[in-house]
């Protein structure tokens, strides 16, 4: 089970990837370039791991234990379980803070210093939420926030391609090679649970992606 709302694939399917050249990671620019937020931005596993032991009194589960999006593949917890906690935090309902991965606030206030705004594209079913939660911890204008909901993973490729996006930065591997199969450049933000071999930019901090941002 996952955030996003539809099935997903077995890990590994459809593994193809586009040719990106280096240049395509540098200069980022808010015009062209969209967040995903859980996990990038939302320090969203870390929550599941709070939940886990405050509700479901589940003492041994580690970060480094999530090496599958798909939770259920790597945890030894009860589907019944794992859908229970995902269920809070789509509905936001968990009584743990949902906290920010360092250095995304400082990097994204930059990102916007001009008053562009700044894209995030989410598989989660409903934006309401997590626009709430960002507008809450990012120093920026309510109305400089963009998010879309999709529902689903493989939503996000029309949705970037439709408001023009070029480059998006990621942590689900599955999407990146998704993304890249229909021109669109992906970043890897590193996370356990995606430590498969790709072609991909990676990035393990905020002051990486603030290396490749425009001046």
């Amino acid at each position: 089970m996952t955030l996003d709302a539809a099935s997903e694939k077995p890990y590994g399917s459809g593994r193809q990837a586009a040719v990106v050249k280096a240049a395509a990671y540098r200069g980022l620019a808010p015009e062209t370039t969209a967040f995903d937020i859980d996990g990038v931005v939302a320090d969203t596993m870390r929550l599941f791991i709070d939940i886990a032991r405050d509700s479901f009194r589940v003492q041994h589960l580690r970060y480094t234990d999530i090496t599958s999006y798909n939770l259920e593949d790597c945890l030894d917890l009860a589907p019944a379980i794992i859908e229970a906690i995902i269920q809070q935090i789509i509905d936001g309902t968990h009584a743990p803070r949902l906290r920010p991965i360092d250095g995304c606030r400082r990097f994204l206030a930059r990102f916007g210093k001009n008053g562009q705004p700044v894209r995030f594209v989410t598989a989660r079913p409903e934006a309401g939420l997590i626009r709430t939660w960002l507008e809450s911890i990012l120093p920026l204008p309510a109305d400089q926030i963009d998010v879309v909901a999709t529902g689903s993973f493989d939503a996000k490729a029309d949705v970037l391609q439709a408001a023009g996006i070029d480059v998006f930065v990621e942590d689900r591997l599955e999407t990146c090679f998704l993304l890249s199969r229909v021109g669109i450049t992906p970043i890897l933000f590193v996370q356990p649970w995606n430590r498969c071999p790709h072609p991909f930019r990676e990035v393990s901090t905020w002051e990486e992606i603030g290396a490749l941002m425009a001046e």
